[in-house]
């Protein structure tokens, strides 16, 4: 699991194309202080495994899934990347919770200055844009940020000066495609919204104080409604 925090801008030395894969060779310095065979890093935001490391730099390797839900694919040497290595006990939690599974690309659309922030525009699909909320949290390029206000085809990120420094978001130009990972727990609550069908194909129910059993989550519209809610005592 990782923060968003970003550690340090790591360099693409070399690419090595496998069969629909690819070894990514990183130059890195403060990430390498503690690194071990095996360890997951965070690359753009990727969580990739460390395959091979040296002392100032390292390699991982980039399967079929990850190369078509990322940017990955597209890297070239001498491009840069944001590293971050995987939150220890005890650290501090300064972002938001990261998995580290990207769930699709943005394209960021236009970029403005608005004070010392900068504001990027990105517009990303409607299967994404739907777990994006004003003030809610997104990992853009492995970076946590805030969403200041979204619209129908995308969102808006404001970047402070730290930020635009240590990462490579001020680098982006229009057109160029982010990895987005939205807040994975949006994701757990629209599957639980949505009912828990126990096996054998019937749908969980809640018992009530009278005796009576009924569907917490009604099975016709696999939704929570207004009604159930009323009925259960939460509106």
């Amino acid at each position: 699991m990782f923060t968003g925090l970003v550690e340090e801008i790591a360099i693409v030395q070399k690419i090595e194309h496998l069969q629909d894969s690819a070894r990514i060779q990183l130059k890195a310095s403060r990430i390498m202080t503690d690194m071990r065979l095996g360890d997951s890093i965070a690359v753009n935001g990727v969580c990739l495994t460390v395959v091979k490391h040296q002392a100032a730099s390292f390699a991982v390797d980039a399967v079929p899934e990850t190369l078509r839900r990322s940017n990955l694919g597209r890297l070239k040497t001498g491009d840069k990347v944001n590293v971050e290595r995987a939150l220890r006990v005890g650290d501090r939690f300064g972002g938001h919770i990261v998995a580290g599974h990207v769930d699709g690309l943005g394209v960021l659309r236009d970029r403005s200055q608005e004070g010392l922030a900068a504001v990027l525009t990105i517009e990303t699909d409607e299967a994404l844009l739907r777990y994006v909320v004003e003030k809610g949290s997104i990992c853009i390029d492995g970076v946590s940020l805030t969403v200041m206000d979204t619209t129908d085809k995308g969102f808006r990120i404001s970047i402070i000066p730290h930020t635009g420094a240590h990462t490579t978001l001020l680098d982006a130009r229009p057109g160029t495609l982010l990895n987005l990972e939205v807040d994975v727990i949006a994701k757990y609550v629209e599957k639980l919204a949505l009912g828990y069908r126990a096996p054998g194909g019937t749908h969980s129910g809640a018992h009530h104080s009278n005796g009576e059993s009924g569907d917490v989550i009604n099975p016709e519209s696999r939704g929570i409604s207004l009604e159930t809610l009323q009925r259960l005592g939460f509106a």
